[in-house]
């Protein structure tokens, strides 16, 4: 495969932002999915003498992964993944998130020790470049003390495998030069008492700040000494391109309480006796921190009647057995008695309390965030205090904000370690906001030092901090960090700047602006928590990018810059790569940390690009529904029909042809594509005496679309479902004039906002009227029909989905006969956001012997009929559907379009979940 090269202006801009408050804007972004690949690039900056800077999962807070050179960019198919019999060690590539990791590890019992709160998001090379921890206790789960081995590539290129014997042994005699200037830095070290005894004392804390130096005292090998530096490296001084961990336990049952203090001085009285008990973690919520969630849905009351000084404190233990959890609750709050809380502690196992008590937690930095002013950067602070000074040391620090006038900062914090973050939201757009934030940074940092702490616990370094590593660590062990990339890096070529850097106003220039640009996005802090849930991740854009790309449109259009080639160039590059392209699912939004849905701004452009022609056809169709359906299902069929004489092969070629030769207006079609539905007589049936009811709204599509040519059942969707009720008991309504009905999610979709309301208020008012007022549930067979009328239409309609329906009310009505087979499901995004997928996957598990769910497919990317016009976004966002279906032979969703591009890019038929229900069930004797 072809590297992929970008110089474009769009591509470099929007790959080359991350999560931290500087932009640069990268020369070009090479894509890597190789270890060759990385070599290759290396070699040519190496010759030209051009730097260059990795970037994974574009999460570091820090600026870590920013360039005005070359960006390399980490691509989706980079390695492999390999785990042990029981789970204890398992190797993975440098691409995929910690959280994939920890679904994989989840059936072993076993997790990823480092659990940052970026986990979803950030990628494994990430998490050790930066040696993330989170909010496990101690630094023994850390990355530094739980990777076993790695493969990286050095900046010469050559190719190290710590794992392996002959690697090692190759390294050693191919790199002398490094070999003793390893074990050089290493006895200068031990030679100095003084700096071996500091560089212990430092990194019993959580610690980020400058290179690990502990790796010079901690190992006497060159090889494990040179891995370990890699840990917190940040890109310097070299690539990780795979990770093998030692894993640990994820115990099985957990509890969790939150305490409630006077003021944060006590709260950190507890920490010590704290740390003689089992906890998990000990999660620190200052009075601001809990202000901004406290009137978030399902918040507890007490929050809301806290004083003024009063903190929380969310403590977190778990064990295998119930007994051993109840000694440890015991323990817990043995140790407590002497600590002043404001209400007795109480543990809780609840399953919906726990998961409210975490959501009061890490709903923190997405409330405050999205509290902030206006076109504020968001920047997260992360330091770390001993236990002894860890009260005085906060409440100095909650001084130095008020000082400079940071009052509203939000601090959190996993406080067993002395670990806190604050975020504070500086208006960079103004030089006072500029040079009142470096004066913070200079006394915030003289503050932490003061009581001996740690600048930076556990985000990195980056270009934020690098100003003050050698205030934090003295010359002598900041010229040793310092010889370390010299050593390692001669030519400065990986990440220069970062980490180390003598300018002392680097953590302040090329700032981030946060331009004004719509009310939609405007609260977004460019995170990327979005981007692991967007279909077109791999094919164009990203969420976070789309932002990016509007929102540096929108400032160059308000400074009159519409006429310039770069505008011009944007502008149009951004139809294709930012609208066309969006599928508009809207998931970006269940990810996102301030629930910024990017596909709502995508819909506002399309409906002010609609032009009156799309608007007179759109109305047309929107009137004379009935019309457009007769038309559509026969010419379906027709090219069916025509398909079985010249053949489905030839037929594909003539219509691939059309396709291009059209430029994606003439729509793909493919042996996949449904015929027409069988127009069936929707007529309200009579109930017998004492027969349940319930109404059907067969969608537009179900109505239009029948089976194709993969089927082994000739039966539409709509007949199926109607099989399935009447096998179920139930006399069925339906809604007057239905074959003129829409939900209007299609018309929405398209921007076509006005015929959207008039189908939706049309279908409100023929089901309130057919469902009495929404005293009888209402079925629609299409999931993303369903959410948006769930979205839509009037709050007493009680709406489900095929999952839904089935799931609550025909369970007990059919008898279930399972079936010696393995299916795939597919969790739509409209049955992700509703929260129906366990339900899906439980009601399939009702029918075969195993269910397959793949975890790394998401939105299918078909999006409507985006993929009849664009299925380079559908065959994108299903890449690793192929892979991931072990041995399923059947595959069963809930919304026909979607399964036409699953049953397209996976190699067998997707069908409704009802197809699957009605072949394995029958009505129960009893009914």
């Amino acid at each position: 495969m072809k590297r992929k090269s970008y110089t474009d202006a769009l591509t470099t801009l929007a790959k080359g932002t991350d999560a931290g408050l500087y932009r640069l804007i990268p020369e070009r972004v090479e894509i890597v999915n190789s270890e060759e690949e990385v070599q290759e690039i290396l070699a040519e900056c190496r010759v030209i003498g051009k730097p260059l800077t990795f970037k994974a999962g574009g999460t570091s807070l820090s600026g870590q992964t920013i360039t005005d050179s070359v960006l390399v960019e980490i691509g989706p198919d980079f390695g492999k993944i390999k785990i042990s019999e029981d789970g204890r060690s398992a190797t993975f590539p440098c691409g995929i998130t910690g959280d994939h990791a920890n679904r994989l590890l989840k059936r072993y019992g076993r997790k990823l020790g480092p659990s940052p709160a970026s986990i979803k998001s950030a990628r494994i090379s990430g998490i050790v470049a930066n040696n993330a921890s989170g909010s496990s206790y101690g630094i023994t789960y850390n990355s530094y003390h739980t990777v076993r081995s790695m493969r990286l590539i050095l900046t010469d290129g050559t190719l190290l495998d710590t794992a392996s014997a002959e690697s090692r042994r190759y390294f050693v005699e191919s790199h002398p030069e490094w070999v003793d200037g390893l074990l050089a830095l290493r006895e200068r070290v031990k030679q100095n008492p003084e700096m071996e005894a500091r560089i212990r004392h430092k990194y019993e804390l959580k610690n980020t700040c400058g290179y690990g130096v502990n790796s010079l005292v901690d190992y006497d090998d060159p090889v494990d000494i040179l891995m370990h530096l890699m840990i917190g490296s940040e890109g310097t001084l070299g690539f990780i391109s795979e990770v093998t961990f030692e894993t640990v336990p994820d115990l099985k049952l957990k509890a969790s309480a939150l305490l409630y203090f006077p003021s944060i001085r006590e709260a950190c009285q507890s920490i010590l006796p704290l740390r003689e008990c089992s906890v998990s973690a000990a999660e620190l919520m200052d009075r601001n921190a809990l202000r901004a969630v406290e009137n978030e849905p399902g918040m507890p009351e007490t929050l809301r009647t806290l004083p003024d000084e009063a903190v929380a404190l969310l403590i977190d233990t778990s064990a295998n057995d119930k007994q051993t959890l109840q000694k440890q609750f015991a323990e817990i709050e043995e140790k407590l008695s002497s600590v002043h809380t404001l209400y007795p502690v109480s543990f809780t196992t609840d399953p919906e309390l726990y998961a409210t008590y975490w959501r009061v937690r890490s709903g923190l930095f997405t409330s405050a965030a999205a509290g902030r002013p206006r076109g504020t950067v968001s920047i997260i602070e992360d330091i770390a205090f001993r236990g002894d000074v860890l009260g005085d040391a906060l409440t100095d620090v909650r001084e130095v904000l008020a000082r400079h006038h940071y009052p509203d900062a939000v601090m959190w914090g996993h406080l067993l370690d002395g670990n806190v973050h604050f975020t504070i939201f500086p208006d960079v757009n103004r030089s006072e906001g500029v040079e009142g934030y470096a004066a913070f940074m200079q006394e915030l940092t003289d503050t932490v030092l003061r009581h001996d702490g740690s600048l930076k616990a556990e985000h990195g370094t980056g270009r934020n901090m690098a100003p003050f590593v050698r205030q934090e660590w003295g010359d002598d062990i900041y010229l040793l960090m310092k010889d370390i990339k010299k050593l390692l890096d001669p030519q400065n070529l990986l990440n220069p700047g970062v980490l180390i850097n003598d300018d002392p106003q680097v953590f302040i220039k090329n700032l981030k602006r946060m331009p004004l640009a719509n009310d939609l996005i405007d609260r977004c802090i460019e995170c990327g928590f979005c981007e692991v849930q967007c279909p077109a991740r791999n094919l164009t854009i990203t969420p976070r990018q789309r932002i990016v790309i509007y929102r540096t449109l929108s400032a160059m259009a308000e400074r009159g810059e519409t006429d310039t080639p770069r505008y011009a160039g944007l502008k149009k590059a951004f139809q294709y790569k930012g609208n066309e392209t969006c599928a508009t699912d809207g998931l970006c939004g269940t990810a996102c940390p301030v629930g910024i849905n990017t596909g709502l701004l995508i819909k506002e452009l399309r409906w002010k690009e609609n032009g009156k022609a799309a608007e007179r056809i759109a109305s047309f169709i929107a009137k004379d529904m009935d019309s457009v359906t007769n038309v559509l299902r026969p010419m379906l069929s027709f090219v069916h029909g025509v398909s079985k004489v010249i053949g489905y092969g030839t037929m594909e070629g003539i219509t691939r042809g059309l396709f291009r030769i059209s430029g994606h207006r003439f729509p793909l079609w493919t042996r996949y594509t449904p015929s027409g539905a069988r127009k069936l007589d929707y007529t309200t049936e009579t109930p017998l005496p004492g027969q349940p009811e319930m109404v059907y709204f067969p969608s537009c599509i179900t109505r239009t679309m029948g089976p194709s040519a993969d089927y082994d059942d000739k039966a539409g969707v709509t007949e199926k479902t109607i099989s399935l009720l009447h096998k179920a008991g139930f006399a069925i309504r339906y809604p007057e004039n239905i074959h003129r009905l829409c939900c209007g999610m299609a018309f929405s979709s398209k921007g076509f906002r006005r015929q959207a309301k008039e189908k939706e208020d049309e279908l409100n008012e023929a089901l309130l009227k057919i469902s009495d007022n929404g005293a009888l549930p209402i079925l629609c067979d299409m999931s993303p029909c369903l959410l948006h009328m769930r979205e839509t239409l009037d709050k007493r309609l009680h709406l489900y989905e095929p999952v839904e329906f089935i799931y609550d009310f025909m369970l007990d009505r059919l008898e279930f006969s399972p079936l010696p087979i393995t299916v795939a499901v597919h969790s739509t995004c409209s049955t992700t956001k509703m929260g129906v997928t366990a339900k899906l996957q439980a009601l399939a598990g009702m029918c075969a012997a195993k269910v397959v769910s793949p975890m790394e497919v998401t939105c299918c990317g078909w999006a409507g009929d985006r993929g009849f016009f664009y299925p380079e976004l559908n065959a994108s966002a299903l890449r690793m559907l192929p892979t991931s279906l072990e041995e399923a032979t059947e595959g069963y969703s809930n919304s026909r379009t979607c399964e036409i591009g699953l049953t397209m890019n996976s190699g067998i038929s997707y069908k409704s979940i009802v197809y699957l229900v009605d072949k394995v069930t029958r009505k129960k004797e009893e009914l």
